[in-house]
């Protein structure tokens, strides 16, 4: 068994973007879920986890969660985004034993 490696993304500023335009917001959170999860799925990973604009990703090992990254970070940066929106996403990349338990992880490498 390999050591799983994990990929955890979000969206620099979100709260004050919703704040500042809500209806662009709601379009842009739509297009950037769809190309997160296209660059995890094609690069091996599996989604377990979101909260809001946050996406915490397993692969099973640390070179398909870092083409994930570099995938989605380069989709994002050539999307047209709403003039009123500047999208940022934060990403890293953690590889460390963690206990599986009902599709979710749990451990160290996850607080």
């Amino acid at each position: 068994m390999t050591t799983p490696t994990f990929l955890f993304t979000d969206i620099e500023g979100s709260t004050r973007l919703w704040e500042s335009a809500p209806a662009a917001m709601s379009r842009a959170l739509q297009r950037h879920d769809d190309l997160v999860r296209a660059a995890i799925a094609r690069h091996g990973g599996r989604v377990f986890k979101t909260a809001g604009d946050a996406f915490c990703a397993v692969f099973p090992g640390a070179d398909g969660a870092l083409a994930a990254a570099i995938a989605a970070q380069a989709a994002l940066q050539t999307e047209h985004w709403d003039p009123s929106l500047v999208i940022r996403v934060r990403m890293s990349i953690h590889t460390e034993e963690a206990e599986a338990r009902g599709g979710d992880f749990f451990g160290p490498a996850l607080n």
